[in-house]
């Protein structure tokens, strides 16, 4: 649930750092101003929960959950660097690994709906086609990853616009 909430809300403010409400605006800009912090706190729960999912509720990762993992696990610890240093500029060196980790996480949930397009996706362990839950009728471990994912982009790709464009707002 705190996934489709967290990217539906990302949505929602990038969608409206592009509109021209001044109400819109002010809750972007108040966003953007920790949207840096607000990043790290998705991969952050991201890392903890996919830990738990293993570590504590004995779900074996299969060889795509792996390559998500790959994915975000390091953007907690690069997310927290930037957050500490405001470093806007860690939407560029973010990026590969939040491209990755969206194309991966696209392609476990599709076939977790038609497993036989996965043919050989997990030829070691669990087959990457085994669903351990699936909440609502849709939310799977893998939506929530890639659900992870979209929201750390659009948490990094808020930019407020303004008439007075503030190069430091900008970052």
């Amino acid at each position: 649930m705190l996934a489709v909430i967290a990217v539906v809300g990302g949505a929602g403010l990038f969608l409206g750092s592009i509109l021209p409400s001044d109400a819109v605006r002010s809750v972007t800009k108040s966003v953007h101003e920790m949207s840096l912090w607000l990043a790290w706190l998705v991969a952050a729960v991201a890392t903890v929960g996919s830990l738990y999912f293993s570590e504590i509720a004995d779900y074996v990762p299969c060889r795509l959950c792996w390559f998500q993992r790959i994915c975000m696990y390091p953007l907690a610890g690069i997310l927290l660097v930037a957050a500490i240093r405001r470093d806007r500029h860690v939407r560029w060196y973010a990026l590969p690994l939040l491209v990755a980790g969206i194309a991966v996480s696209t392609y476990h949930y599709v076939i977790e709906w038609r497993p036989s397009w996965g043919d050989g996706a997990c030829s070691v362990g669990p087959a990457c086609t085994d669903v351990w839950f699936r909440r609502m009728g849709f939310v799977t471990l893998a939506f929530m990853a890639l659900c992870g994912f979209l929201a750390i982009v659009a948490l990094l790709f808020v930019n407020p616009k303004s008439e007075n464009h503030d190069a430091a707002i900008d970052g």
